[in-house]
């Protein structure tokens, strides 16, 4: 069974914080810091309800991207901007919810809910 969500983010601290605060409020997370990794959990027929992707230091975003737009339909991945990627025009154009930095895990995990109720159709 695939988990609720699948996060990447590059920086330990905020990946640990984030997918702490998710557990908490109920969220089955897996986590990993490369898009490598991040694609395995994304196989057909065992994908999460939500994708995660935090921009902050990610190798080559754009890329990034583009190919999970492949993989996830946008409604069911959740941005974290970061300056100097890809800016918020983009982000609207492919199509995918984002929260823009400074972020409040809070407000990341209102988006997530928001996210959530969109993915089961409530």
């Amino acid at each position: 069974m695939a988990a609720d969500i699948v996060l990447l983010d590059v920086e330990w601290p905020s990946r640990a914080l984030l997918r702490a605060q998710l557990i908490e409020e109920g969220f089955d997370v897996l986590a990993t810091d490369t898009w490598a990794q991040m694609r395995r959990y994304l196989r057909p027929g065992a994908k999460p309800q939500l994708a995660i992707v935090d921009l902050q230091g990610l190798p080559e975003p754009g890329q990034v991207l583009s190919d999970l737009k492949i993989l996830m339909p946008p409604g069911r991945v959740l941005v974290l901007s970061a300056l100097g990627t890809v800016t918020a025009e983009e982000l609207d154009r492919l199509g995918f919810p984002h929260v823009k930095r400074p972020i409040v895990v809070a407000d990341v995990v209102a988006a997530v809910r928001t996210a959530m109720r969109r993915s089961s159709g409530q």
